[in-house]
């Protein structure tokens, strides 16, 4: 039965890839979809490159176990913040701005938007570096549930996951990735319930289930009776980080804030605006929700010799075979469409923004769309090998590989787009301290970590602060440096001003 149902959701997702290759002619067609994909692919898309192994494995596993139930807030600021406001405060000028500017990907956004082919390269490098951890990070939760529920190798596993996701995204681009995303985000919404549900029935229902965790007690975390089931937790501060970075983070990632470029029109995003918001709340709060109640589950699991990826899993091994077929399906659906996400973004910035810039400046349209085709192939060949090494190295945590690659990527673009999108005064020097300071921090923090502050010694912590240090360095960096030419940045911003029956900056059209 679990076997039949995988083969079913494979035969659909390729059957998609092959069916949308007629939207994947030129770069338009293949990295945007042609610049008209309606509300729900773009919301659902949206979150499903959202939330993947990485939060249902790892995050939901050691935040609720550090945390209880009060790591619920970090899926509700997922939905509020990661979600809701990005798409109020970005999605608008962005798709109006990057159309107006004919940029594809966030390098060739800034390239255009400061008049520097050095910002859209140096973008492009970052985007590169820090995406390949994130990739590596998604096999690692996925491998562990293949192997409780069909006891398979892990390189089996990662294998058959990259082959898989690759064969659609190469035959039919972004519109192919976005009706999977569809189909995957059905299966995550309905399966995140039902598992809840599940659960919770093994211990006697949700209110048994709460009072069992206000019973539990950890002297090394808290004296204090029933923390971890309590409305804050144990560790409001950490776990006030962990919002920042699973939320505010969405902001300055190229896969989701990409996702704007593509949508189709005013009406599209304000629907996809809801439609994302609900989506993450039932996701991200589910996984979020689920994982706090990990310790009722103590007895089966030694988190000092397995980790914190192994709570997830140990909570569902004593499901049905049925509901465990379900939670395979569902983070196997989670994380091909964040690895599918990652890889568009990555060939693409790496075609568009880096090899068309320095090597073969005479790329047409075809040659464009093969070099990106070929590029999602290496990505994805690169980013198993990582996970394959991660695996077997001291690097065990998923959260860590993620918390180091959303620091960076997001602390790097999340001030300087913002920022430009709505203010004029921005300068090319306070993009450039922003990437530098984020990514050089993130790496530091990889090799010298004992010697950071105890609180910024943790990778999540310190991407978060990263992230709010740029929202600082940027206007301040811009007050003393030389100011952006008149004749670009009005340029740029003339695209609000045009008029379509009322002027864009009202409405972006039908």
């Amino acid at each position: 039965m679990k076997l039949l149902l995988l083969i079913i959701y494979f035969a659909v997702l390729i059957g998609i890839g092959l069916y949308c290759r007629k939207h994947a002619t030129d770069v338009n067609g293949f990295v945007l979809g042609g610049r008209s994909v309606g509300p729900w692919l773009t919301a659902f898309a949206y979150g499903t490159s959202y939330f993947s192994a990485v939060v249902f494995v790892g995050y939901a596993g050691q935040f609720g176990w550090k945390y209880g139930i009060a790591a619920t807030w970090a899926g509700i600021g997922n939905a509020i913040i990661g979600s809701l406001l990005a798409w109020a405060i970005l999605g608008r000028r962005t798709r109006i701005m990057s159309q107006h500017l004919n940029s594809a990907t966030m390098p060739q956004f800034f390239g255009e938007r400061f008049g520097s082919k050095s910002l859209k390269i140096g973008a492009s490098v970052i985007i590169f570096i820090f995406l390949i951890p994130y990739t590596a990070s998604l096999y690692n939760g996925l491998s562990r549930l293949f192997g409780m529920a069909f006891h398979i190798d892990y390189s089996v596993c990662i294998i058959l996951m990259a082959v898989l996701t690759a064969i659609y995204v190469i035959a039919g681009g972004y519109m192919a990735t976005a009706i999977n995303d569809f189909i995957q985000g059905i299966i995550m919404l309905f399966g995140i319930v039902t598992i809840i549900l599940a659960v919770l029935n093994s211990k006697g229902g949700f209110m048994a289930a709460l009072d069992g965790l206000a019973a539990v007690t950890d002297e090394t975390v808290a004296e204090t009776p029933g923390v971890f089931a309590s409305l804050w937790g144990p560790d409001p501060l950490n776990l006030l980080f962990v919002v920042i970075l699973t939320s505010l983070g969405t902001w300055g990632l190229p896969q989701m804030v990409q996702k704007f470029y593509a949508i189709k029109n005013e009406e599209a995003i304000k629907k996809g605006t809801i439609i994302s918001t609900m989506f993450a709340l039932v996701v991200a709060g589910g996984c979020y929700f689920l994982g706090g109640f990990g310790r009722l589950f103590s007895d089966q699991i030694d988190v000092a010799a397995n980790g914190y990826d192994s709570i997830i899993p140990t909570m569902l091994s004593g499901l049905s075979p049925l509901l465990i077929s379900l939670v395979v399906i569902l983070v196997l659906s989670a994380s091909m469409s964040t690895l599918s996400s990652l890889v568009m973004a990555s060939s693409s910035t790496l075609t568009i923004d880096f090899l068309k810039e320095l090597v073969w400046k005479e790329l047409d349209e075809k040659k464009q769309v093969f070099t990106m085709r070929v590029l999602v192939v290496v990505f994805i060949v690169i980013s198993s090998v990582l996970a394959l090494i991660q695996y077997k190295s001291s690097v065990t945590f998923i959260a860590q590989l993620m918390g180091v690659s959303w620091g960076a990527l997001a602390g790097s673009f999340l001030a300087p787009f913002l920022y430009a999108l709505y203010a004029k005064w921005v300068t090319n020097a306070s993009c450039w301290a922003s990437f530098l300071f984020s990514s050089v921090l993130m790496v530091a923090n990889i090799f010298f970590r004992p010697s950071f502050p105890e609180i910024m010694q943790s990778p999540i912590n310190c991407g978060a602060i990263a992230m709010l240090a740029g929202l600082v360095i940027v206007p301040v960096v811009s007050l003393f440096t030389p100011k952006p030419d008149r004749k670009l940045v009005d340029h740029s911003f003339a695209c609000y001003e045009e008029k379509n029956g009322i002027s864009k900056k009202a409405v972006l059209g039908k």
